[in-house]
């Protein structure tokens, strides 16, 4: 296995990653945005009430981004059994 095809295949890792796990991180940031925004605003600084909205965008992302996501992660998995003859040896 050469250094270019270890390069190759962690790149595909990497993005792949962040392909799957992207929108639930911008949801998450999104919604903790927004609860900072209304803390600010009603001057209410209670720290574990963003956890909440959080905890449930994070839910809903994965109903709804889930089956996308497991697609993806399905043809990585895929790409990397189909060429593992290129990888061993």
């Amino acid at each position: 296995m050469s250094a270019e095809l270890v390069i190759t295949l962690a790149e595909r890792g990497i993005i792949t990653i962040l392909m799957v796990a992207g929108p639930l991180l911008i949801l998450a940031l999104g919604v903790g945005l927004l609860v900072s925004i209304f803390q600010a605003t009603t001057q209410i600084q209670e720290q574990t009430l963003a956890f909440i909205p959080k905890i449930v965008a994070v839910l809903v992302g994965v109903v709804f981004f889930g089956p996308w996501m497991l697609t993806q992660l399905t043809q990585f998995a895929i790409s990397i059994l189909q060429n593992l003859n290129q990888y061993v040896g």
